[in-house]
This record gives structure tokens, sequence and C-alpha cells, in this order.
């Protein structure tokens, strides 16, 4: 199987790239830079040039696209002057993909996110609900992603995934380890409920969903129950063996971000497993193996 994975420079991007050449697929990535560190074939790609997916994807002609390449600055895209861009990257980008992957018959995996809920309530969003109210921009990008796919493809899967980490690039339990060395009180929000998902174990379900036919909307975190951010935090400092005071917040009294965050990340995995998919393992083992992996 031939697969191109466009935003390799990225955490989910890097790590489907090893998932996939560790099973023995002929993988392709690329990104935004003309080079990054890497051990595997790479072409940069702007995916805003339509003439340039073209060319890319003629060429290497992939039996799917893993599409993880996405402006994901969640608070700087409510700023007036990104907007065009955020769009043109996750709405006219995908679009883009999309497009060459119809030309060329091939399957498309997009990457979408719990934000195109309204992120209220408590009960967990079901991945074929369809009672879309994005509250920021970012969230409205990604639908207009998941729509540009599947308006398009008959081929796709839309995974939506949420609270993100890995090893490459920044992330919640990275912020933690260099917040708690650095202070003795560490303030997180408690009422924004969800689980983590960490990027080693996302890219070997998703190397599993390119090798099936078992298309549609899935929702993928790892197991372990929902959680809060100050939940997170108390677990990572635990297992790192920092101490420092862990005070729990409302997202009102935190109040630093630009864009609305959702208090429901909450999401209903049990698609996967009634398709044959095996869920992620849980949260508090991912993040032991997460600390091992960035040597902590």
């Amino acid at each position: 199987m031939k697969v191109l994975v466009t935003g390799v420079g990225g955490q989910l991007g890097y790590d489907v790239m090893k998932e996939l050449l560790r099973r023995g697929h002929k993988a392709v990535g690329s990104d935004i830079l003309p080079e990054i560190p890497q051990n595997f074939e790479y072409i940069p790609l702007d995916i805003t040039d339509s003439e340039a997916v073209e060319k890319t994807m003629s060429e290497v002609r992939p039996d799917v696209v893993v599409h993880c390449a996405a402006w994901t600055a969640v608070d700087a895209a409510e700023e007036e002057e990104n907007q065009p861009k955020v769009r043109a990257i996750n709405v006219d980008g995908t679009q883009n993909i999309a497009d060459v992957c119809k030309k060329i018959g091939c399957k498309m995996i997009y990457i979408s996110t719990d934000y195109v809920f309204d992120g209220q309530g408590s009960a967990p969003w079901k991945p074929d609900c369809k009672d879309y109210a994005p509250q920021n921009v970012y969230g409205q990008s990604k639908l207009d992603g998941e729509l540009a796919v599947a308006n398009t493809l008959d081929k796709y899967f839309i995974v939506r995934i949420a609270w993100v980490f890995g090893k490459n690039g920044n992330n919640f339990i990275k912020t933690m380890l260099r917040v708690g060395a650095s202070h003795e009180e560490v303030r997180v929000v408690s009422d924004q409920i969800g689980t983590p998902t960490y990027t080693f174990d996302l890219a070997r379900l998703l190397a599993d969903m390119a090798e099936s036919d078992k298309y549609g909307y899935y929702h993928v975190t790892n197991e372990g129950g929902f959680i809060s951010w100050f939940d997170f935090a108390c677990e990572i400092y635990k297992q790192a063996g920092l101490k420092p005071k862990v005070t729990p917040v409302t997202t009102a009294e935190y109040g630093l971000s630009k864009a609305v965050r959702p208090c429901n990340s909450r999401l209903d995995k049990s698609k996967l497993a009634e398709n044959g998919f095996t869920p992620l393992p849980v949260w508090q083992d991912a993040i032991a193996r997460y600390l091992k992996e960035i040597e902590f």
C-alpha cells in the first residue's frame, strides 16, 4: 500500500509516517517546509496550491492520503488577519486534496476535532451526530473541511480527536512539565471535560483504518474515562514526580483564551469496536509511555 501523509512536521503526521513504515508500507511525507529532519521520503507541498497538490498526488499516486496538515492554533485563528489563512489551509487545502483523491480513486483519512460541536451538555458526542454548532473560527474551519471531504468522496474516514499530545511539537503535557518545574502553584481548568489522545497510539489506529474499507465518521481518544484538564495535570505531575500545588479553576476564572473552548469534549468511541478496530490504551498508560518517549 502506498500512502501520502500531509503535515509530517507535526505531532501526528510524524507518528503516522513511522507507523506506516514500520508495517512495511511505502509512505511519502509532505509539509509546507522546504525540508525537515526526517529519515523517510519527503516532498514539500503547500496544500493551498491546487496545482501543486494535483501535481504531487498525480506523481505519488497514493492508495490512501492521511491528511494531518492543518491550522491548529485555536486562539490565533480568532484574529481577523489570520482568518483567510485558516480557511485556506483547513477548508480549501482539504478540498484540493479531496478533489485529487476523487480523480485518482484513492481513500482519504481526514483528521478533525470535537470543536465541530457546541461543547455544551454532558452527553458524549456520537460520531454520526450532525448537530454541528462550532463556537470558534478553528472549529468552523474544521467542520467545513469535514464537509469538503464528505461531499466530494465516497471512500473517506473522518476521525475526530481531542486533547492531543505527541513527541513532535508543543502540547499540554510539555507545558505542564515546564510550568510545574518552575512554579510552586499551577492553575488548571477543571470544568472542561474530555479524554487525551496520544499520537503514537492514534497513528496505529489510523494505519489500521488505511488498511481497511470501513469508511465513515469515527471518534478516537485514549480509553480510561472522561477527565478534566485539572485531572490530567494531576496525573502528569504524579507520574513525573513533580509536586507543584495544582489549583482547579473554572474556564471563566482562567480567562486567557480568545477562542471559546468546549466544556464538553466527551467523545463516544463505541463505533470503533463495533467496526472491528482496536480501541486505544488507557490515557494513564499513555502518559507513562510518553514520559519515557520524551526522556523526562
